[in-house]
């Protein structure tokens, strides 16, 4: 091994020899930023995922649709406003706590069109199922999805079937894709947050993420940890329906739910779509203390950890302690609080205000914290 002060030289295997420069004595070498390979961080919702969508995805298919990169495509056809999403749930276990990837997979697709503020319509879904599935374990995925479609309100309308041998899968892995109907005049976006804006987080954050790495692990914490899986439609319909002096519809300007990457990778995105900065108060942000423990028995950040039946909102000032009431109302919001806001200073940057009173960058996260989480 050369030592911190040599060049080595490393004979490549076709042309020129390629001349390798150690890094100084007790420096930390960067990530690697170019895989030639598919790595499970490219699943993450982070960095490595941004990167592959930009530089795989977006150069082939780029369009002004697209190139807004929300959760769902808003389409206006003839005198409709048309929310259209499609989504892939690989999680394992299957079954967890508070829920499978079948449930999972309906309340991720209706999570996503309700967060453009559209009215879920119908479903469609596709099962890729590996040779020895356990007939039972499908009926129960396919009852779970059953229910939790009548939960949500919507149909699953079509579909398709395939398999593959035994070995070449991990049991099933389901696509979902939805479409809604925009009915009010709203327009929810990333890019839309402005300066001035409050961010209101719908409940405890972790829940979902912790429930499957204690599952997967075969762990046991002091304390109930489930999932927090559900559709957040029915909330988004109260959180819209506040009134207001003027009955403007515009004061949500972004929602979006923090699933892969938590909150902390899901703030970031909209920092940068918007070109905003943003403080939050880490003494505002909702956990339970099964979660919190566990995170912290484990080395594990609770921002960073999914998130399946939580959403952030980011509201005109004046409206928003209205809008806070009014989700507190509902079951799925009874834990919201107001954890920061939007400002004008570090555009693209989230900042924390700590517990004990400094502040730390909230980046994203580079690799994979929990893979296959939803």
């Amino acid at each position: 091994m050369p030592t911190a002060d040599e060049t080595s030289k490393i004979p490549g295997s076709r042309g020129p020899e390629i001349v390798a420069t150690p890094a100084p004595f007790g420096s930390c070498p960067l990530p690697i930023s170019e895989h030639q390979r598919i790595v499970l961080g490219h699943g993450s919702g982070g960095k490595l995922t941004a990167d592959l969508i930009e530089k795989v995805f977006l150069p082939a298919f780029r369009n002004p649709t697209l190139d807004k990169l929300d959760d769902q495509a808003v389409l206006k056809i003839g005198d409709l406003r048309l929310a259209f999403t499609t989504d892939s749930f690989v999680v394992t276990p299957i079954f967890f706590p508070g829920g499978d990837i079948g449930r999972l997979a309906i309340h991720g697709t209706v999570n996503d069109l309700a967060m453009s503020g559209a009215r879920p319509l119908v479903l469609s879904a596709a099962f890729i199922l590996e040779e020895g599935l356990a007939m039972d374990d499908l009926r129960r995925v396919v009852e779970s999805m059953r229910a939790a479609a009548a939960e949500a309100g919507v149909q699953l309308v079509t579909g398709d079937t395939k398999v593959v041998n035994r070995g070449k899968g991990d049991q099933i892995f389901i696509t979902t894709t939805g479409i809604g109907i925009i009915e009010n005049d709203v327009n929810i976006s990333a890019d839309q947050a402005r300066p001035g804006d409050k961010i209101i987080l719908s409940g405890t954050v972790g829940d979902h993420g912790m429930t499957i790495m204690s599952q997967r692990e075969g762990l046991e914490f002091e304390g109930a940890i489930e999932s927090d899986c559900a559709s957040l439609n029915e909330l988004v319909v109260t959180m819209l329906s506040t009134s207001t002096s003027t009955q403007r519809r515009d004061f949500i300007h972004t929602m979006r739910d923090p699933t892969r990457g938590g909150v902390a990778t899901t703030l970031n995105e909209l920092a940068t779509r918007a070109n905003v900065g943003m403080i939050i108060d880490q003494r505002s942000i909702p956990i339970r203390e099964s979660v919190k423990g566990a995170c912290e028995v484990l080395g594990l950040d609770p921002l960073y950890v999914a998130n399946e039946g939580k959403l952030l909102a980011l509201v005109v000032p004046e409206m928003a302690e209205a809008v806070l009431d009014r989700m507190r109302q509902h079951p799925l919001g009874c834990n919201a609080a107001v954890i920061g806001e939007v400002v004008d200073t570090h555009p693209g940057m989230v900042l924390m205000k700590t517990e004990i009173g400094g502040t730390r960058v909230l980046d994203v996260m580079f690799g994979e914290q929990l893979p296959r989480i939803c």
